[in-house]
């Protein structure tokens, strides 16, 4: 039913948990797994601010670190497929919108099916711009799972 999943990750424990969602329906219908990253630097300077539970940022990370970062996201991502006991067909790190990287990848590759999390580290961001996992659902030339 499903032969390519594309599963987009900002790294939150949501995108984790469709990660782990996608990786069962990879192992249930043999599909691909396609792994997609778009990081955006205010989410990166947030995660470097944290102290004791509070994000705080006080300058925007380099683009050295924004990579630096996204590389560690698909990397632990990686790790969870595995443990899973799932390959990864691709992982793509991009820049820009994270919704329209997501549906770009998905075309490409010919996905089934895009996963991602209801509920990112993009939650404030959402509440002006609206969610990436909205706009993926809403213009998505495939099926799209929204994960809790």
């Amino acid at each position: 039913m499903f032969a390519k999943i594309v599963v987009g990750l900002d790294g939150s424990d949501t995108s984790n948990k469709a990660l782990t969602l996608a990786c069962d329906l990879a192992q249930k219908y043999g599909s691909e797994l396609h792994l997609v990253h778009t990081p955006q630097p205010i989410t990166v300077a947030f995660a470097m601010g944290a102290v004791s539970g509070f994000r705080v940022a006080t300058t925007m990370p380099s683009a050295a670190e924004v990579q630096k970062a996204a590389a560690k996201v698909i990397e632990s991502a990686t790790a969870i497929a595995k443990d899973c006991g799932q390959n990864i067909s691709s992982a793509d790190i991009g820049a820009g919108d994270p919704a329209d990287h997501i549906i770009a990848c998905a075309e490409n590759c010919g996905a089934d099916l895009i996963v991602t999390g209801r509920r990112g580290l993009g939650s404030v961001g959402a509440l002006v711009q609206g969610s990436t996992t909205q706009k993926v659902n809403h213009n998505a030339k495939c099926a799209c799972l929204s994960v809790v």
